[in-house]
């Protein structure tokens, strides 16, 4: 079976695709594996802010994992639930928010349960934890925003 190819006998929702493991993938590689022309990858470049693939010394797209997956999940959203772009960008607005509130509650709880300790951590390593998170969810909240526009 082609590498590229989706396993037969899968319901559309439940596809299991098969990709090479490496680090980055070249834009053909990835119109084989998701089944989008080239053409449409960069186009929803231009209306999906947050895929952004770097690009190498030869100035070619290099797609990481998390970049197939996401353009997996706009697929299906826009051909099986037959969402519109602008619907598309909400719906991934929303999930981008939900991950982003239970990152914040999960470092919250374990901020408190620091505090619990016995004081343990010095007061520079906890504000440092501190600051971390909240630099964090500011790129979030900024890549969030990107989305929205």
């Amino acid at each position: 079976m082609d590498k590229y190819m989706i396993k037969p006998n899968t319901t559309p929702v439940n596809r299991v695709i098969e990709m090479p493991q490496k680090l980055f993938y070249k834009i053909g590689e990835v119109s084989r594996i998701t089944s989008l022309e080239p053409y449409v990858l960069r186009y929803w470049e231009t209306e999906f802010p947050f895929l952004k693939p770097k690009k190498g010394k030869s100035k070619q797209r290099l797609y990481q994992k998390k970049d197939i997956e996401v353009l997996l999940e706009i697929k299906r959203l826009l051909y099986e639930e037959r969402l519109t772009i602008e619907g598309v960008r909400k719906r991934l607005a929303k999930n981008y928010i939900d991950v982003i509130k239970t990152e914040s509650k999960h470092v919250e709880n374990s901020l408190h349960s620091n505090d619990n300790d016995d004081n343990t951590a010095p007061t520079t390593v906890k504000e440092g934890l501190k600051q971390e998170v909240i630099s964090n969810i500011r790129i979030k909240l900024n890549t969030l925003l990107h989305t929205l526009k």
